[in-house]
């Protein structure tokens, strides 16, 4: 019944008399429905490509939280006098945002932090603090680990959260998981499965996010690991972990429409896994957890490729010819 669906949808698109068929809102609502409900949708599709499916999807999501932003009520407006005082507060003093934030506080405005940092002036960057900071991420490179989020929407436009650790020494991802509802309590749990025993790093990177929160800070600090909080809007100096979110979302998630949190957790797992053991990277000139050289067993011998990532990717492997 779906099939037939499917095939009669597509030869009404071919059927107008043009000679590039038409795609209306409504055809693609279908494809984006089918890849939900029909395992087999890839199949029956010969109008456009796969990709193209999970392109509207992406599109969708964009015009859907549009919407529900254009709604309201949302997040009140900052008034002038504050945004004012804020900048006025930052020039005059050379304060950060905790410290314009605290004082804000003792004239009777009531101003979230994160709020605050999103307001304040930039400021040149400090070629000093940033070569310390270098120096100290070279000289300390076998003990510093990074913790992040990401977002992945999923097929109905809810928002998953990605949480991951990732190794600067080798460039490894420690532990990741996913859930719906992140909260402080959830991150602690995940650093007590990420550093058992005495695995734990001497220090641990991670930026502003609101579910950093004091509680995360003391739960790392009894783990015997020291935290270190990035700068306000400085992503450079979480320059790692920022990478493999980007590399996470090129070769993996650009690529899928995910359908749950379990469906999302299941591919960062098996992507995970890939990273780790047969990716090769250039700054270390191997894979993060150590990949021997394999050498030509015959001159018979062929590479063939293994799928990795539901064939997303592959590990090349010699192999004798039949």
């Amino acid at each position: 019944m779906i099939v037939e669906l499917a095939l009669r949808q597509q030869l009404a698109a071919y059927s107008q008399k043009k000679s590039k068929p038409k795609i209306t809102p409504l055809d693609r609502a279908l494809w984006v429905a089918l890849f939900r409900f029909w395992p087999r949708w890839k199949h029956s599709l010969v109008i456009v490509k796969p990709e193209t499916v999970v392109r509207w999807h992406r599109r969708g999501f964009k015009i859907y939280w549009r919407w529900i932003s254009g709604k309201g009520p949302g997040r009140p407006s900052l008034s002038a006098e504050v945004q004012v005082l804020i900048r006025r507060f930052a020039l005059d003093n050379g304060w950060g945002a905790r410290k314009v934030h605290a004082e804000l506080g003792k004239l009777g405005f009531t101003v979230s932090l994160a709020t605050v940092s999103r307001y304040m002036p930039r400021q040149p960057r400090d070629k000093g603090k940033q070569q310390r900071w270098m120096a100290f991420l070279r000289n300390h490179r076998d003990g510093i680990a990074a913790m992040d989020f990401f977002v992945v929407p999923t097929i109905s436009f809810r928002l998953l959260y990605v949480w991951f650790v990732i190794d600067h020494s080798r460039r490894r991802i420690i532990h990741v998981n996913v859930t719906f509802h992140p909260t402080s309590q959830w991150v602690v749990q995940q650093l007590r499965e990420s550093f058992p025993d005495e695995m734990a790093p001497t220090y641990l990177i991670f930026d502003n996010d609101t579910i950093f929160s004091r509680e995360v800070s003391a739960s790392i600090e009894s783990l015997g690991i020291t935290p270190k909080r990035t700068a306000f809007r400085s992503p450079w100096q979480n320059g790692t972990a920022e990478r493999w979110v980007g590399s996470c979302k090129r070769e993996l998630i650009d690529h899928v429409i995910v359908l749950n949190e379990e469906h999302l957790r299941r591919l960062t797992r098996d992507y995970v896994r890939y990273y780790n053991a047969d990716r090769v990277h250039t700054s270390i000139q191997d894979s993060p957890e150590g990949r021997a050289t394999e050498p030509r067993p015959s001159s018979s011998a062929r590479v063939v490729g293994l799928p990795r990532v539901g064939g997303l990717h592959h590990r090349y492997v010699w192999k004798e010819a039949a």
